[in-house]
């Protein structure tokens, strides 16, 4: 608790901005416009920059609802995918949060925030960056942190997190790619680089840097497969589809005791041919 700072005639002043206070309460020496942190000034240099963003926010919206038509055999029509589909409506709320966000205006695009999740259990926090193209299939528990960037045609599935791991103001949240699947329930966590063509398998929790056209699954999550048929896999949404790691590990220790074996069986064919 800030310790209170008084004047020569015995009157407190606001120990952020000097600004006298008539009383306080408690040891709470704040005036009421620092405490509510509504002391701002909106970064706008100018209107056209404004209507950039306005018609930015268009478009995404254009591709947004496009991209669930694209991504759900579900989605029937316009009016049901606007008033059903929870991953539609927190981004488009998180389109005008975050242009809230960009221009300074406090407190506003939180509260926005906080009304989609509320509204569709998805949790994205307006700071967090986001392209074109980006679908949440299902979406309840998905949580996007503030300094997390998304690229273009990214699908996040249901319980998905990008998560940061620092409790420093600074970049702590991961950077997308562009042409990126994320399976139900998996975490990428820290400031780490999603590249291009990449698809995370369910459940996984990636903590490093993924390169471009890469398939990761496993708890940590391990590089499985590269190649340019991950994008044909990423582009028929055949997240079911993902090597499995176990498999492939067992059958190496297999193939390895079977070809002991032979070695020993041969090796005692050759003592008994001796003896």
């Amino acid at each position: 608790m800030a310790i209170l700072e008084k004047t020569d005639k015995k009157q407190f002043v606001c120990s952020r901005c000097g600004k006298p206070l008539t009383k306080t309460i408690g040891d709470i020496n704040i005036c009421s416009d620092c405490l509510l942190h509504l002391d701002f000034n909106l970064s706008i240099e100018n209107t056209d920059s404004v209507i950039m963003e306005i018609e930015q926010i268009l478009k995404y919206f254009i591709s947004d609802v496009t991209e669930a038509f694209n991504k759900d055999p579900a989605a029937d029509n316009m009016i049901e995918v606007l008033t059903s589909y929870p991953g539609i409506q927190a981004v488009l709320l998180h389109r005008v949060s975050h242009f809230f966000w960009k221009i300074g205006l406090p407190f506003v695009p939180r509260y926005i925030s906080n009304l989609s999740r509320q509204i569709t259990g998805i949790d994205i926090h307006p700071g967090a960056t986001i392209g074109k193209n980006f679908f949440i299939d299902h979406g309840t528990g998905v949580v996007i942190g503030e300094t997390a960037i998304i690229g273009d045609n990214v699908t996040l599935y249901q319980g998905v997190t990008l998560g940061g791991t620092s409790l420093e103001k600074k970049k702590r949240h991961p950077t997308l790619g562009n042409n990126i699947e994320v399976g139900a329930g998996a975490k990428i966590l820290g400031p780490i680089n999603i590249g291009n063509n990449v698809k995370i398998g369910a459940n996984s929790v990636v903590t490093k840097d993924i390169p471009n056209n890469s398939i990761v699954v496993g708890v940590p999550g391990r590089i499985i497969k590269d190649g340019s048929d991950v994008v044909e896999q990423i582009s028929a949404l055949s997240h079911g589809i993902l090597p499995d790691p176990v498999l492939k590990l067992i059958t190496n220790l297999e193939m390895k005791i079977t070809n002991l074996e032979k070695r020993l069986d041969n090796q005692d064919k050759k003592e008994m041919t001796k003896n």
